[in-house]
Formats: C-alpha cells, structure tokens, sequence
C-alpha cells in the first residue's frame, strides 16, 4: 500500500555552516574540519564521550543526525524495528582509509582500521539512538535524490519501516558535506512532501 510520506526535518552541514530545517543554527567558517566538528558538538552542547573516537566521517554524520533528531521524540513514537536508514556518499570511507594506509608503516592503528567501512557511521548513529530498522550505504557519484526516494519509499509503502532517515554524509580531506532527512508517515502539518525534488532543493541550498 502506497503512503503519503514527508519531510518533516532536515539538517545539512557544509563549509562551517550548520542548517537545521534550513535555518542556521551554528556556525564557524575560519576553523579546519576537526575543529569545526569538534566546536559544534561543543556548540550545540552535546555530551557523548564516544565522539571523541570518531572518524571525521561518523563525527559528520552522527552531529548531523543529533540536530536531526533534536525535539523529534523518535524514540518516544516509534519502537526500534520501525527506524531505518538509507545513505550515500561519494568517497566511502577513503578519508579515512588514507589516514590508516599511514599508520601501516609503523603500527597499525586498531582504533583507526575500524572506521574504514562507510556504513560505519550508520552503526554510530543507530547505537546511540537504538534503531534497528533496515539500512543501507550506497557509493554515487553524486547525490542522487531520486534512487534514495525509492529505496526508502519501498521500506515505508510496505511498513517495513514506520519512519527512516535518508540521505548524504561525505568527507575527504577538508571537503565535506552532510544532508540529512526524517521521514515519516504523518507530518502534523510541518513538514513537506517526500519528493526528490524536495530533497535536491535542500541539498542545493549549500554548497
């Protein structure tokens, strides 16, 4: 059965900009990518001591979905099968990749080789959140609105899913972005319809 399906949130990250719901709600353009992600866990006031063991990846995406998630109550009216995740990114996880290719001539860095899968960041994210839906981490070239509509829109049309988080975390070096989505089956009059187009104007509002 087909549903009506919305977006009632988004958060987007992108050259020391901040937007939730398309509305700044941080910001510090002058710093690197490891200090920037470290002054907005700092500035948004989040408290999660794992952070601090994160590749840049998992710290993009996981302050996104924390943005994301914030006076959403997902936990409150969804049970943990009923969250998923859809996401994609250009690079995988090479940014990191590249930083334990360095540590190979020496001693091989446990604590970095365990981010060197993309899907990493999703872990992060359900772990801290306890979903426990259907995801998955898809390698594009470039976002493509369109594919990540379908894939989420057939776990939410067969009630696989009740609600999913969609969208787009990539880094590599200091270029990064982050777009992230909430979806859901019943909008309460504040969100938009889940289209692809809907996804690309967001996304295209950063660079």
């Amino acid at each position: 059965m087909l549903n009506n399906k919305y977006i009632t949130g988004s958060c987007t990250i992108s050259n020391g900009v901040v937007r939730k719901n398309e509305q700044i709600v941080f910001e510090n353009q002058h710093a690197n990518l490891p200090d920037f992600l470290l002054s907005v866990y700092q500035g948004c006031k989040l408290s999660y001591p794992k952070f601090y063991k994160m590749d840049n990846l998992s710290k993009l995406g996981w302050l996104a979905s924390e943005i994301l998630f914030q006076d959403a109550s997902l936990k409150e009216r969804y049970k943990p099968e009923e969250t998923g995740l859809i996401l994609a990114n250009a690079n995988s996880s090479l940014d990191n990749d590249l930083k334990y290719q360095n540590t190979i001539s020496d001693i091989p860095s446990p604590s970095v080789f365990v981010y060197t899968l993309p899907n990493i960041v999703i872990g992060e994210i359900c772990i801290r959140n306890n979903f426990k839906g259907e995801h998955a981490f898809f390698i594009q070239d470039k976002f493509d609105a369109g594919f990540i509509y379908t894939q989420l829109s057939y776990l939410l049309d067969r009630d696989i899913l009740q609600t999913g988080i969609c969208g787009w975390i990539d880094v590599l070096g200091e270029e990064y972005k982050a777009a992230l989505f909430l979806i859901e089956k019943n909008d309460a009059g504040q969100g938009v319809v889940f289209s692809p187009d809907n996804m690309n104007r967001i996304f295209n509002t950063v660079n």
